[in-house]
């Protein structure tokens, strides 16, 4: 049975892991306004940044 020479890293042994990836990125839907989006990320709907239900920020509008 073939032994390996050195140890390997956990470093090394874990850049080769990452490579394998289980699925793609789950959606959630936002309670609030029900649009979908990413998990653990904020979102625009109608010129407001939702993050957990709330409203973060709202766009600035420019009227000239």
């Amino acid at each position: 049975m073939a032994h390996p020479k050195r140890k390997q890293s956990k470093t090394r042994r874990d850049k080769r892991r990452t490579h394998y990836k289980t699925s793609a990125p789950t959606i959630a839907t936002c309670p609030s306004t029900g649009q979908p989006h990413l998990y653990h990320r904020a979102h625009w709907f109608e010129g407001k940044l939702y993050y957990k239900g709330k409203v973060v920020m709202e766009k600035d509008t420019v009227e000239a």
